[in-house]
């Protein structure tokens, strides 16, 4: 019997994290604490003085623990960790969980490469953004492609320079082709120079450079190559009117302001790079009722710096955060060198926090309506489920599916969603290794002890890294379980579950004739379902995704195999020379139509090997 009281007496005078839990065992609260004797007995005393919020989460509370850390700043770091993991009730909760694309430049390479990429890696490349906007990465890719001609593909050079032909992109003309030794590496270099400038906003050279060319080409009456010129001076311009100058120092800093309304708010956040603001976004958090405005911004740089791997050197707020000091200290150990939180109070700097402020507030009374109708089709129905399964809280699902043809290529499929919404990022597929024919009970068992093994592994070396190690899809554990079928498929992972020593909710998913979900089997019994709720309706999105996503890993895998099975029976040809093939005739027909010549021209084919391809698909047919 847990005595709060005496516990009480027992916490330690150190800094460290403290977990709230309710008689259900669910982590309520999580908050972190210089003191822990001193933090945790003020939610016990002095009631009166306590928000409405922090009434209702202490008489909830059954238990709490603590751990320890060596300093406020580890305390932060392992708080942030556990609100991700476990999105407490009465935490205040950032509802978005966003990633940006970032341009990569691989510097370290001997030709290097401009590429688009979803994290930012110490790889020693360099890093721009980051971006708010896909389209526009993609279209910045495209522009510097046709104007510095930088190369795109996967070879290792110099050291495979010549061994293949050069691609498509050459032909076109917007690469060199390093990898034929067309372009030395000292002038390859000088474009991948003027990239990072033009990257960086250094725009005047190119502008230039181009306004040149294309008079040029008009005075030498090339009219095609000064339409080209213009239409690249074009798209350089459209990028510059993006990217507007807010000021002049050529400093990175985000600028952050929020508008409120009862129980949630809008944080708006401008990205600022080199002097330049190349992006904003807006995101939502819930529980801020009762908050003050130093703790929900500082809730919010908790939640979101957490999870960007980019810190600016400036972040400018609308409030002072609450723990700043030791906000500030994170962060600079997360970036490698100071930053500075700041709350400006005039000047230009205080019109930017107050036009992010603007900008929060018009999205707030805009999308009060939207918002409603995507928090009931989200964590509403979540809560519908929750109540309707008796479970205290449900935030993370996993729906699992299996798919085979005649036992042929079986596999299986694992749909992650979060907070109502799909995490494609947390997906996975499985390729069945034990079992032979078409059973799916065996299939399904090996994937969710394949799943859940790798989980407890996971968890077991994430003991021995550091606290601010990002946590892998599989350490993170479901609250509830969908299985695509009924009692039998549930069995199968209750088994599993049991054999493993772990206590998930499990839940099949029954169909109809029509194969659309009819009810829910839970604990021994058929729960029908309202059509006409939003619960319906997340299920309903759930099971199509599930089935889709096994669908189409079992139809990628099938025409792989239809591939193989054919041309790597003919004498000679080998994965390299399969691939140049069906790369250069895209189809079976159409190798299988061509002559000894036409087989010719694929590369890495010589007359020997085309004459293996001619001979298998003419070869004369058995009487």
């Amino acid at each position: 019997m847990f005595n709060i009281e005496e516990e009480l007496k027992l916490l330690p005078d150190k800094p460290g994290v403290y977990i709230m839990r309710d008689k259900s065992d669910t982590i309520i609260y999580v908050g972190k604490a210089v003191i822990l004797k001193n933090r945790v007995k003020q939610y016990f005393q002095n009631s009166r003085n306590h928000t409405t919020k922090i009434r209702q989460m202490v008489e909830s509370i059954d238990h709490f623990e603590y751990i320890v850390t060596d300093s406020e700043v580890e305390a932060l770091v392992l708080e942030c960790n556990l609100i991700k993991e476990h999105r407490p009730k009465y935490n205040t909760m950032l509802k978005d969980d966003k990633t940006y694309p970032y341009i990569r430049v691989t510097v370290n390479e001997a030709y290097p490469r401009v590429l688009f990429s979803r994290e930012m890696k110490r790889d020693k490349s360099k890093y721009f953004g980051p971006y708010t906007s896909t389209t526009a990465v993609k279209d910045i890719l495209d522009l510097l492609r046709k104007l510095y001609k930088i190369r795109t593909c996967n070879r290792n050079l110099p050291k495979d320079i010549g061994k293949e032909r050069p691609c498509l992109y050459y032909y076109m003309g917007q690469c060199d082709a390093p990898c034929q030794g067309f372009i030395s590496q000292e002038d390859y270099g000088k474009n991948i120079d003027h990239a990072t400038q033009f990257l960086s906003g250094n725009y005047a050279p190119v502008v230039k450079m181009l306004e040149e060319r294309m008079k040029q080409a008009s005075d030498e009456m090339e009219y095609e190559k000064a339409a080209t010129n213009r239409d690249l001076l074009g798209s350089v311009k459209q990028i510059m009117n993006k990217q507007k100058i807010t000021h002049t120092d050529q400093a990175d800093r985000d600028i952050i302001a929020f508008a409120r309304n009862k129980d949630e708010a809008v944080v708006q956040t401008f990205f600022i790079r080199g002097g330049k603001l190349i992006g904003r976004d807006h995101f939502y958090l819930t529980g801020v009722e009762d908050e003050s405005d130093s703790k929900v911004i500082g809730s919010f740089i908790k939640q979101f710096y957490a999870g960007t791997p980019y810190i600016p050197r400036e972040i400018f707020l609308e409030a002072e955060p609450e723990d700043e000091e030791i906000l500030s200290q994170w962060l600079s150990n997360k970036r490698g060198q100071k930053v500075y939180l700041h709350v400006p109070k005039k000047g230009n700097k205080e019109k930017l926090v107050e036009l992010a402020k603007k900008n929060a507030l018009l999205i707030l009374n805009k999308d009060a309506e939207k918002l409603k109708r995507e928090e009931a089709r989200t964590t509403g129905a979540l809560k519908e489920l929750a109540d309707y399964l008796d479970l205290p809280l449900i935030s993370r699902i996993e729906s699992f599916d299996i798919s085979n043809t005649s036992g042929l290529e079986t596999v299986g499929s694992m749909v992650v969603f979060e907070q109502g919404k799909a995490k494609k990022s947390d997906y996975r597929k499985f390729k069945i290794r034990t079992i032979v024919g078409p059973d799916d009970y065996g299939a399904m068992h090996e994937m969710l002890m394949r799943r859940f093994t790798h989980g407890i592994r996971e968890l077991e070396e994430l003991k021995e890294k550091k606290l601010d190690e990002a946590l892998g899809s599989f350490t993170r554990y479901p609250d509830l379980i969908f299985m695509d079928g009924g009692k039998g498929q549930v069995n199968v992972a209750l088994e599993v579950l049991e054999e493993l020593k772990l206590d998930i909710a499990v839940c099949g998913m029954v169909k109809d004739e029509n194969h659309r979900t009819r009810g829910l089997y839970y604990r021994n019994k058929e729960l029908p379902i309202d059509k006409s709720s939003e619960l319906f309706k997340l299920i309903t999105r759930i099971q199509d995704e599930t089935h889709r996503f096994a669908i189409e890993y079992h139809r990628s895998l099938r025409k792989k195999k239809q591939v193989r099975s054919i041309l790597d029976d003919i004498k000679g040809i080998g994965p390299s020379r399969r691939r140049a093939l069906m790369k250069h005739f895209q189809s079976l027909e159409a190798i299988k139509e061509a002559d000894i010549d036409e087989i010719l021209k694929a590369p890495s084919m010589n007359k020997a090997s085309a004459t293996e391809v001619y001979n298998f698909f003419h070869k004369p047919k058995a009487d």
